[in-house]
């Protein structure tokens, strides 16, 4: 007998479309795998039992009638908790937010709700997405598939988790400066930053909106345009005949390729030899304007995320992770000038950096210059949780920076990924070159 629960999730719907698989029988499949999993509590921080029993009733009536919604209709993925759950607590991983029962569902939940999938449960994340690393000793830190003893990456770390050791068929998280792609990348999932504003925040707890953006994590390319097309209510990008055969990649060397972990590095070369392999012609690509807004991106970052929350932090500092509560309030030490210069100059590198990119398919770097790191240790050692938390936000705020829609793939190499950046909006299109990327990879 078939466990569909090791399936793609776009595998999981065309079984259900078969009649192979019925959604209530796969949704309890889970179910029992969480009850099994001795990590689950540190990856769910609850689970909406009867709402998702509810769902896949309806989701197995639709396919018997022959009338499904979606290519994932009755298909159960699991919900970062900073997405608004009508009725159900809903905390962002803090205790700033303890207890919080939102009324209504975010949007996103909501529209991937009308096209049928399955919302199993919340999962646990950094405080208040404000970390890379996925260190949370407020709430619960979720472990890496491939190391126990390490983090899992952010802040999406239990959406990563949850699909990475079999407890849900994929998960949405969301990316402020790599919150879905360093997760996905420790854990050797799809993970994809969706271009600022493709879809809504409506509902989605607030970190810094200037950056904030929704994102799935997934075990294929195919899963994460699926998850796109159900949270956006439109048809998903078709992957048919996908090539790299006259493709051209850039590879990005400013900032990104600078104190590379042997692994990471292994493998990101290893990936550019396939992706040529393929067919498609990589050059190398210089862009020293970036340095600039890299520099700034602590202030870019800490200024709006006090703004929006330092009211808060201010009334109830204990509540925090000391780090993660420091961090916050570095934003207020910066005047207003400075900021605003900081945002003009950051508009002009985004203005040079499309068109120097233009003739390329995508620019392509190492997700993450480095591996996961042990959780004793960043407990132990304040320091080295600052530094290793800024040095793993490193290659992936960059693509926040720049404003485009990004994917990363895993190598093949354990927690190794490699980046893929489109402009904005280009999502079917960058889909469709992940598609052929994620073969050649395989190959």
């Amino acid at each position: 007998m078939i466990d569909w629960t090791k399936a793609t999730a776009a595998e999981m719907g065309r079984a259900i479309g078969r009649g192979e698989v019925d959604p209530v029988d796969l949704t309890q499949g889970f179910y029992d795998a969480i009850a099994a999993e001795p990590a689950s509590d540190r990856i769910y921080a609850r689970l909406t039992e009867e709402r998702a029993m509810a769902e896949a009733l309806a989701a197995s009536k639709r396919a018997k009638d022959g009338v499904r919604r979606h290519p994932l209709d009755g298909v159960p993925i699991s919900w970062k908790d900073l997405y608004d759950t009508a009725g159900v607590v809903t905390e962002a991983g803090s205790g700033l937010l303890a207890r919080r029962v939102p009324d209504r569902d975010a949007k996103v939940l909501r529209a991937a709700t009308l096209a049928g999938t399955v919302c199993l449960g919340k999962t646990h994340m950094s405080e208040l997405a404000f970390s890379g690393l996925g260190l949370n000793p407020v709430t619960a830190t979720a472990p890496c598939v491939n190391d126990a003893e390490a983090v899992a990456g952010g802040s999406s770390s239990g959406a990563a988790a949850s699909v990475a050791f079999g407890l849900a068929a994929a998960g949405v998280g969301s990316d402020t400066g790599g919150s879905v792609r360093l997760p996905a990348c420790w854990n050797d999932l799809v993970g994809l930053k969706t271009s600022s504003g493709r879809l809504s925040l409506e509902g989605a707890v607030p970190l810094i909106t200037s950056f904030d953006t929704v994102g799935p994590l997934a075990r294929s390319v195919e899963d994460a345009a699926l998850l796109l097309s159900a949270m956006e209510g439109k048809p998903a990008p078709d992957l048919r005949g996908a090539s790299l055969k006259g493709r051209r990649f850039a590879m990005l060397q400013t900032v990104v390729m600078d104190d590379l972990d042997e692994a990471p590095a292994r493998a990101y070369a290893d990936a550019v030899a396939r992706l040529r392999d393929a067919g498609a012609e990589v050059v190398d690509l210089g862009f020293p304007q970036i340095e600039g807004p890299h520099r700034d991106s602590g202030m870019l970052y800490t200024v709006e995320a006090w703004a929006t929350w330092g009211e808060a932090i201010k009334a109830n500092p204990k509540a925090m992770f000391a780090p993660i509560r420091e961090r916050f309030e570095s934003g207020a030490t910066h005047d207003a000038a400075t900021y605003k210069a900081a945002w003009q100059h950051l508009e002009d590198v985004r203005r040079a950096w499309w068109p120097k990119t233009a003739s390329f398919d995508a620019v392509i770097c190492p997700t993450a210059p480095n591996l996961p790191a042990k959780e004793a240790k960043l407990m132990e050692q304040g320091d080295y949780y600052v530094t290793e938390n800024l040095r793993t936000l490193r290659n992936t705020r960059i693509g926040n920076l720049l404003g485009g829609a990004i994917v990363t793939l895993p190598t093949g190499v354990p927690s190794c990924g490699v980046s893929l950046m489109a402009p904005p909006m280009a999502e079917h299109r960058l889909l469709r070159l992940a598609h052929a990327a994620e073969a050649a990879l395989k190959a």
